[in-house]
């Protein structure tokens, strides 16, 4: 795509995404990005897709259209590169809402990473490639709202114009370094992710903080929880834009009963108080006439006693880690993270054979460092 590309088409009829999709037959690659609407909605969806070839630019309303379903063959089909940058969330967007499944995914923030970058944003990398600055002012706006005026259209659309060009540039430089493989496995693993399943969980689990509290505090952030879930769904709101986590946490903790020391407390803006002062004290009530017997319990795992040598593995691994994170400018990170060095002290490895034991450890990872790992491995028992 260059600066006399055409204007990009917007589609929003079923019949408009069927014809799309014959004409994106025989592309062999397809950037995408998306928009949704996260900050404004209690269930966010996706409002906005984009789509680029090397010779179409398409913006489809999901809104409009409903039925994506003609798109799956395209995205599923492993003989078309389908190009992302920072793919984790839109491919568990495009899964939740249409059942949508990426095959043979290329996702260029990755490469940039692989390729030593230490800034993936997608406005950074095209300004180091190609001196192209995105305007971001419409990021954080409502896609949900109808119409969208032509200037987020654009935005949108810009986020996908270049991605084919800058895949071409990184593919280069990752087979230069012999570094390709590397990222086609990480983009393989990321095309698998799918958005979380709830299963009628307590709300507590997904809530940062949780593990700290115990018994009676426990008991009333779980119904706090509940009754902000409650509000947002029917307000349509999001969670963050009913009460703050923050707040919720202290009073679980406090467990004021009366307006006064909810006020004193200084967790919550007047307008909030005025809304949800009331039902807020009634939730810590009914929080405290929970039986003892009944209390919730955070899962806990049970630690596995390790020997006094993991430690001393585990300092030999980090050192020979960013020695090669240096020599090959990388963030250490990437080449073995926390969890994978704490599972190949535990395992102690000390032939190729044994590292295929270790789940956390990839192929690349395996096939690159594998030897050079056992040598430390074999000097530390």
């Amino acid at each position: 795509m260059n600066d006399t590309t055409p204007n990009f088409r917007i589609i929003d009829t079923s019949s408009g995404l069927k014809d799309i999709v014959t004409e994106l037959d025989g592309r062999k690659t397809l950037a995408v990005d998306l928009e949704a609407d996260s900050m404004y909605h209690f269930k966010e969806k996706v409002c906005l897709l984009q789509m680029a070839t090397e010779h179409t630019w398409l913006v489809i309303d999901p809104l409009a259209v409903g039925d994506l379903s003609p798109l799956k063959p395209v995205f599923s089909n492993p003989s078309v590169t389908k190009i992302f940058h920072g793919a984790d969330y839109d491919i568990r967007s495009l899964y939740r809402d249409f059942k949508i499944e990426i095959n043979n995914l290329f996702d260029t923030e990755i490469a940039c990473r692989f390729l030593g970058s230490r800034e993936s944003g997608l406005n950074a990398v095209l300004g180091k490639w190609f001196n192209i600055h995105l305007d971001k002012k419409f990021q954080r706006k409502d896609w949900s709202q109808r119409p969208l005026p032509k200037a987020m259209l654009t935005y949108g659309a810009e986020d996908v114009k270049h991605l084919i060009s800058l895949r071409e540039i990184m593919v280069r430089k990752l087979d230069q370094k012999n570094r390709l493989a590397w990222v086609n496995e990480e983009c393989d693993l990321l095309s698998r992710v799918r958005p979380p399943e709830n299963n009628n969980q307590p709300l507590y689990l997904k809530f940062k903080g949780a593990l700290r509290l115990k018994g009676r505090s426990l008991a009333v952030l779980e119904n706090l929880l509940q009754l902000r879930k409650s509000i947002a769904a029917k307000k349509d709101r999001p969670l963050f834009k009913i009460l703050g986590n923050e707040s919720l946490a202290k009073m679980a903790v406090a467990r004021p009963l009366t307006l006064k020391g909810l006020t004193n407390m200084r967790v919550l803006s007047k307008r909030q108080m005025d809304m949800y002062g009331k039902k807020l004290l009634e939730t810590i009530e009914a929080g405290l006439q929970i039986p003892e017997k009944d209390f919730p319990l955070y899962p806990r795992k049970k630690s596995q006693p390790l020997s006094g040598a993991v430690p001393v593995r585990i300092m030999a691994l980090k050192k020979w880690r960013d020695d090669c994170a240096v020599s090959l400018d990388l963030d250490p990170g990437l080449i073995c993270n926390k969890s994978l060095l704490m599972a190949i002290a535990v395992n102690h490895p000390l032939d190729i054979k044994a590292l295929d034991t270790i789940a956390e450890m990839k192929n690349w990872q395996r096939q690159e460092f594998g030897h050079r790992i056992i040598e430390v491995m074999k000097k530390v028992r």
